[in-house]
């Protein structure tokens, strides 16, 4: 009997982790120890991965380093002029449903939270610029992966991300994935002086919630099993 309730104790606090993860859209400015970090990422680097490669590497951006950073692609941003474009296609090149719905949908909820009207591009433009000052957060990560690996490795690539935001949420940090910086690898290669057969996967803010911001009560709309489950029987 101890041992069923032991497990399903164990249960319930990993499905808690798993559920209170959110990606968080604005953080404090207080600061996140390195030993957080790198017990964070030793424990994420437990994810499986094709023949043991673990193909992940990680930039780990803070102070001097993140400032020199944020603004160098901010000014990028801001410039506008065409330029910049991603090393890899993260959406499809028209979306279709159900995504599409499911795209609008979490856009204009977080819109909504923020009080952005529908065709004010100049706030939506200022919101997707905090992006690229990772949402005020102190600690910025960069993933890369070697060019040279093949898709299986970007399959692994994704569990040791989720393993990344379910340990930092266990410590009580928050985290938001983010595929925008994609658009400026050529600049994060420069300031943080990446190496040629390194291609950048995303970025990933990681600090303390600002819990009384509005964009940080968002939670997304997830689909019921009945939408994505085929049983064969």
């Amino acid at each position: 009997m101890n041992c069923r309730n032991n497990m399903s104790e164990m249960a319930s606090e990993v499905d808690h982790v798993i559920t209170r993860r959110r990606s968080v859209r604005a953080f404090r400015d207080e600061q996140v120890g390195d030993d957080a970090i790198d017990d964070i990422l030793q424990v994420a680097a437990r994810a499986p991965s094709g023949t043991n490669l673990q193909p992940w590497r990680v930039h780990v951006v803070k102070g001097a380093a993140l400032c020199r950073l944020v603004d160098a692609v901010c000014s990028a941003f801001d410039a506008g002029d065409g330029t910049h474009t991603s090393e890899y296609d993260y959406y499809p090149r028209e979306f279709f449903e159900p995504y599409l719905g499911r795209r609008r949908q979490v856009g204009w909820d977080l819109y909504g939270l923020l009080g952005i009207a529908k065709g004010d591009a100049p706030r939506m433009k200022a919101q997707h610029r905090k992006n690229f000052e990772f949402f005020g957060a102190p600690v910025g990560l960069i993933f890369t992966v070697d060019r040279r690996l093949a898709q299986g490795s970007w399959l692994d690539y994704g569990m040791f991300l989720q393993n990344v935001m379910l340990a930092a949420e266990s410590r009580g940090l928050a985290t938001c994935c983010q595929a925008a910086w994609i658009d400026y690898h050529r600049i994060i290669g420069e300031v943080l002086g990446l190496m040629p057969h390194e291609k950048v996967v995303c970025g990933m803010a990681l600090g303390h919630a600002d819990t009384e911001a509005a964009e940080n009560s968002l939670i997304s709309v997830r689909a019921a099993t009945s939408e994505f489950v085929v049983r064969h029987e």
